[in-house]
């Protein structure tokens, strides 16, 4: 039961195929993202990935709270669910629990990313750096909203 609920995708989203996770490591800046309890009152958040000796992935992410004005940090791994060609992984930094992270569009420099969760409640923009050009950001919006996404509810991240 839990693979399947660890695996889901939003209908109408598709993984991005031909994946290259040795590109997709390093850095990533938070552009946007959905709402949620693990990243409220949060600017400044970064995910970095990096390959762990088994094959999975090391993820950590990192922001800074504005409300309790400190750091926070969060250390999973993900997985791929179906093959490390297909952008469709699992994630997890409650043990045994994970969640969906699904690459549905990416650019070929790998610079953008847009990730959708196990449903439409959960969505990031991710850049390399840390804004994101208007013509992208665009093109990222309207793919989210062709999936279904309420794109109104994005948080746009302060990296300053």
């Amino acid at each position: 039961m839990s693979l399947i609920s660890c695996s889901t995708i939003p209908n109408g989203a598709k993984p991005v195929q031909n994946f290259d996770s040795n590109r997709y490591l390093g850095k990533w800046y938070e552009i946007a993202r959905f709402n949620f309890r693990f990243e409220r009152n949060m600017n400044k958040t970064t995910a970095e990935y990096s390959l762990n000796d088994d094959g999975t992935i090391k993820v950590i992410n990192s922001g800074f709270n504005y409300k309790k004005n400190k750091q926070a940090k969060a250390i999973g791994r993900a997985k791929f669910v179906e093959s490390p060609s297909i952008a469709k992984l699992k994630v997890s930094f409650f043990g045994p629990l994970y969640g969906s992270y699904n690459v549905i569009k990416l650019d070929e420099d790998y610079k953008y990313a847009l990730i959708a969760g196990k449903n439409l409640d959960y969505l990031w923009i991710l850049s390399r750096e840390k804004t994101i050009p208007d013509d992208v950001k665009i093109e990222y919006i309207n793919e989210a909203k062709r999936v279904g996404y309420r794109t109104e509810k994005l948080i746009w991240v302060d990296q300053e």
